[in-house]
């Protein structure tokens, strides 16, 4: 795996130098002048800690919580405070972890956002089945957040079983959501569990928008090496056979495909805080992205709120970015949309896309991945699942190997991907 994304980079950034992340950092943020500017905020708390989910996160307490809560403000604060005027945000997400377990002080962090940000297209934020309530949507709902993302992962009782987890009320979500509609409600399915068919598949996207839905996404399994999970990825021929199924299914139906794994009933319905230009990151584990670099801060929540009650900020790693390595940064996960158009990319970069890479699109067209029209290269059946294949490879080789050695080390020194 480490063998193809190494040669995949290194045609790419047209470079051998590997990605090399180290712990300096810049003390305020070079966000002023990025455009299509997205934040997003991490709450890692969790009620229970299901062995398949690689992100960081922790057992919850109220203290607990509360302790780093008040750190994320902080943190916040001290971003925002090294620019005078309020800057445009398109989007603020809260992730997780499970962020409605602080549903009481959801509206203190959007309202310190606010000093600092306008946030013109909603909030949004992750949600546990447990948590689909109509006390806690309401607070959500009276604190401004727009959408939301619940995390079903199926509602089969044997994938729940699998995946270690309980079974799921339906009915209850579904009398929540009546009660207190949202712009989006969006739910999480993973696929490529063992044994799981195309039927089973389309049971859980049917039964989603008849609860209330009107956005699904349908991610992968992936099979981190530093996560606790015995479950084990399908073969890729069969993984292929299964995507390419339900995105059949999903489109007949008349569903508009937004990226890689996500279908909604209407364009306007969207969940997604990864197709930015340029993000910011609050709270621990939470990357920045801008035009020159990238941050991570740490993945430790005592070092994360020491480092920010001393009032810096909690930084980890930063990769200083050539100009080949952001390009190739931006066209991985702007095609996450399954498209890309050319004079975005001009638009951001100064230059034209074809003239970077007209090679690389015209070898993609050529083996059918992607179709091209005034500019626009949209992804094929075909190219959606290689794109799927590659991220695969790209989260082993890259996500695995730095969120593992961040999981043990609060601040480490370097690391080369």
């Amino acid at each position: 795996m480490s063998f193809i994304t190494s040669l995949t980079r290194m045609w790419l950034t047209r470079n051998v130098k590997p990605f090399t992340f180290t712990n300096e950092y810049d003390r305020d943020l070079p966000y002023e002048a990025c455009e299509n500017l997205g934040l997003y905020v991490h709450i890692p708390f969790c009620k229970s800690i299901c062995g398949f989910c690689p992100y960081c996160k922790v057992r919850y307490s109220k203290e607990l919580c509360d302790k780093y809560i008040d750190s994320l403000i902080k943190e916040i604060h001290l971003v925002g405070s090294g620019h005078a005027e309020k800057k445009m945000a398109t989007s603020l997400y809260f992730g997780g972890g499970t962020p409605a377990l602080a549903s009481d002080r959801v509206k203190e962090i959007i309202d310190a956002l606010k000093e600092h940000f306008i946030i013109t297209e909603g909030v949004g934020l992750e949600l546990h089945p447990d948590n689909v309530t109509v006390d806690v949507l309401q607070k959500l709902k009276d604190a401004g957040v727009t959408k939301i993302s619940i995390g079903i992962q199926s509602f089969s009782g044997k994938y729940q079983s699998i995946l270690g987890r309980k079974s799921i009320d339906a009915s209850a979500i579904k009398a929540a959501l009546d009660a207190v509609p949202f712009e989006t409600v969006s739910m999480d399915f993973i696929f490529a569990l063992p044994g799981q068919t195309f039927e089973d598949l389309k049971a859980d996207i049917d039964k989603a928008f008849s609860l209330g839905a009107n956005h699904v996404a349908i991610y992968p399994f992936i099979d981190f090496t530093f996560t606790e999970s015995p479950v084990r990825a399908m073969p890729k021929k069969r993984k292929r056979e299964l995507l390419d199924a339900i995105t059949r299914y999903c489109l007949d139906k008349g569903y508009y495909r937004s990226s890689i794994w996500t279908f909604s009933s209407s364009p306007d319905a969207k969940y997604s805080s990864m197709t930015r230009d340029n993000f910011i990151g609050f709270g621990c584990s939470a990357t920045s992205l801008f035009k020159e670099q990238f941050k991570i801060n740490t993945f430790d929540i005592s070092s994360y709120c020491d480092r920010i009650d001393t009032g810096n900020l909690a930084t980890s790693l930063t990769i200083r970015f050539t100009g080949r390595q952001r390009m190739v940064y931006w066209l991985f996960w702007t095609a996450y949309s399954t498209r890309v158009k050319a004079d975005d990319f001009e638009r951001f970069f100064g230059l034209p896309l074809k003239r970077m890479y007209g090679f690389e699109l015209w070898l993609a067209k050529l083996l059918g991945f992607v179709t091209e029209k005034d500019g626009l290269y949209e992804m094929t059946l075909k190219g959606a699942f290689y794109y799927h294949y590659y991220e695969n490879f790209y989260t082993l080789s890259y996500i695995d190997k730095m969120w593992g050695i961040m999981r043990k080390e609060a601040f480490p020194e370097h690391i080369e991907l």
